[in-house]
């Protein structure tokens, strides 16, 4: 595994301080350190790093509300590293999209699988945000181009393929998507 960025959350400075250690012996680099979940949300956001590792207990905010902001706007993945395991933390933990959940005391050889699982995990949640926002476009093109042949065969009297061969056509001959042809149509049929 090549040397990741990470930032760390705790609100004790020794456990920081030994989990930095144990991370850089690791090989991997810690770029940001803070003492609760507003400062990770917030250096999250500015260090952009390839992996959070945050306490649960922490003043001011706590590591899983930290952890569901970091998610939702798909910052980086969350480990929580955490002295706690009751099930309303984890099920909290879970919902707020943690990737990876690891309680202390921990060994090395523990750390590195739940690290490397939470990056796979998170890499594979961004693929699938990417398909579904491809699926949603093709929804939506889909959904002009019907209403655009609609508005065609009304106006032309067109059979339904010769109206979709219209807009095909157009699209070809402006290189423009069929969407914005179809959108164009509705439009100017609109006025």
């Amino acid at each position: 595994m090549e040397p990741l960025r990470l930032l760390i959350a705790d609100d004790e400075p020794i456990i920081r301080l030994d989990l930095r250690r144990t991370l850089e012996n690791m090989g991997h680099i810690v770029i940001g350190e803070a003492g609760d979940g507003a400062q990770a949300v917030e250096q999250s956001r500015e260090l952009k790093p390839d992996l959070a590792i945050l306490d649960i207990k922490m003043p001011n905010m706590d590591g899983i509300d930290a952890a569901k902001i970091i998610s939702t706007e798909a910052i980086a993945p969350v480990l929580l590293l955490t002295a706690y395991s009751q099930k309303d933390l984890v099920d909290r933990a879970r919902d707020a999209g943690v990737f990876a959940y690891l309680v202390k005391p921990f060994k090395e050889a523990e750390l590195m699988p739940a690290i490397e699982i939470a990056i796979a995990r998170f890499e594979e949640f961004l693929e699938l945000e990417k398909e579904v926002e491809k699926m949603e476009d093709k929804l939506e093109t889909r959904k002009s181009v019907d209403r655009a042949k609609g508005i065609l065969m009304d106006q032309y009297g067109l059979k339904e393929q010769d109206a979709f061969r219209r807009i095909q056509v157009q699209s070809m001959n402006t290189r423009k998507s069929k969407r914005e042809i179809a959108e164009a149509i509705i439009i100017a049929n609109s006025v």
